[in-house]
């Protein structure tokens, strides 16, 4: 099944944004090629911009707190399994404390590193990173794989609090939603929300041997999904065909 998600808010959708460069380093750095590591490089600086955002350090310390204190409201209750209830409860303690005792906005500690800087001042520009032009990271990409991760793992370890906010965030605004599978008659798929209720993220699951590509709206009252699919020239065209795909709105 392919997954597709969309974000209702704007911070959701810049939770998603980074989650998604933080999985991209992930994937980056452990491998070994100057290539790569100059691709994590380039994606860790991506991720300083999306977090340079002022509010976002204090949005994520508040939703940590908002969903602390709707868990916590639940102890005692019968159906609740407590032990599980008071390992999230902990988690999300451990992500707050450690993003709310990181100075300033996340990434800020790297700002004051130079050489740092020196490459994300000419990494955007097209060709901007050869070796006359920052002949020290040139040499830093000569260096061996092991070298350069090490740098790498410093790096981004100043930003690990930010992304065990998101992880743990995200976790539980998936695991609110329920699963359900519908029916798109002709392609076409609307549903009405509860009025009310704060909706915050849509996934919707697609088989992939349908072919199809969700073009999906939403706003407070209402989401809409339309199935499209792809045509040689790869331009999207909707299909007419009813089909069936898994739906969860997350709160």
């Amino acid at each position: 099944m392919i997954l597709y998600e969309y974000p209702f808010q704007e911070s959701v959708r810049t939770m998603l944004r980074l989650e998604q460069l933080f999985d991209r380093l992930g994937q980056l750095m452990v491998r070994d090629s100057a290539i790569d590591h100059h691709f994590a490089l380039a994606t860790l600086f991506e991720i300083m911009d999306v977090a340079s955002r002022a509010d976002l350090k204090s949005d994520l310390l508040k939703e940590l707190e908002r969903h602390k204190q709707q868990l916590l409201a639940l102890r005692g209750n019968a159906q609740v399994a407590q032990q599980a209830l008071d390992e999230v409860v902990q988690r999300i303690e451990h992500a707050f404390d450690a993003l709310n005792q990181l100075p300033g906005k996340a990434g800020h500690a790297l700002t004051s590193n130079e050489w740092l800087m020196s490459v994300r001042s000419r990494i955007s520009i097209p060709g901007g990173t050869c070796e006359f032009d920052l002949p020290a990271y040139y040499a830093w990409q000569q260096r061996d794989a092991a070298s350069r991760r090490a740098d790498l793992s410093q790096w981004v370890g100043t930003m690990k609090p930010l992304a065990q906010a998101l992880q743990a965030l995200l976790q539980l605004l998936r695991d609110s939603g329920v699963r359900q599978q519908v029916v798109a008659p002709g392609g076409q798929f609307q549903q009405s929300l509860a009025p009310g209720k704060v909706y915050q993220l849509l996934r919707v699951r697609l088989d992939p041997a349908l072919q199809l590509v969700p073009e999906i709206s939403g706003h407070r009252l209402m989401v809409s999904v339309r199935l499209m699919r792809a045509e040689p020239d790869g331009r999207l065209r909707p299909s007419n065909e009813d089909a069936s795909f898994e739906l969860a709105l997350c709160a």
